[in-house]
């Protein structure tokens, strides 16, 4: 019997090109894979931990943020009402949704769920173009886009998903989550534009 060395992913099937009786020996899969799994864990600990952050502003006014009462104001100057039940929803789902990412537990309804909050985020900047340093959504889209990322890729083996053998990532559940997610971020979005829309006419007036 002879040992054939070759590059394979990690639980690859045994290739019918091998001859019987060969043994094959797989390399770099196991340094790929740890790579893989240390990215996933970066980018999840950096994306979940600065939505959690910006969504405890919202909810407790921790660093420097306003809290449920003035968030809840802020929101319903932006078109989004009731002010204080979207804050609640929105912090909600950046401190929860973020947690949960860095945790790397029910990863497809933690990233959809940050996912549509920067939604409406990005709906609010997008007046102000694309950089950041203009009011645009440059910001928010990048944190929902890494969020929605995380939810299709998964996250990675340094997780609770994996240590709880993905009870709660299993493949139906990316599809489920993303759509249940863009779905309630649109119908919240479209309500919060129209408000934007009746209301203009009546500032205008004012002035």
């Amino acid at each position: 019997m002879r040992e054939v060395r070759r590059s394979c992913p990690r639980d690859a099937a045994p290739s019918p090109s091998i001859p019987q009786g060969d043994s094959v020996k797989c390399h770099g899969s196991r340094t790929h894979g740890r790579r893989l799994d240390l990215g996933l864990l970066a980018l999840r600990l950096g994306t979940g931990g600065v939505l959690a952050a910006h969504g405890s502003q919202k909810l407790f006014g921790w660093f420097g943020g306003g809290g449920l009462d003035a968030t809840g104001q802020a929101f319903e100057s932006m078109g989004y009402a009731p002010g204080k039940l979207n804050a609640l929803a929105a912090g909600l789902g950046e401190a929860g949704g973020g947690t949960l990412l860095a945790l790397g537990l029910a990863t497809p309804a933690a990233g959809a769920a940050a996912a549509g909050t920067m939604a409406g985020a990005a709906a609010v900047h997008a007046p102000g173009g694309f950089f950041a340093q203009g009011g645009g959504y440059e910001y928010p889209a990048f944190l929902g886009l890494a969020a929605a990322g995380l939810a299709v890729t998964g996250p990675g083996r340094f997780s609770l998903d994996h240590k709880l053998g993905h009870a709660l990532n299993r493949h139906w559940m990316v599809p489920a989550a993303l759509i249940g997610g863009a779905a309630a971020a649109l119908t919240v979005v479209a309500q919060r534009n129209k408000r934007v829309r009746q209301a203009a006419p009546a500032e205008a007036g004012e002035s």
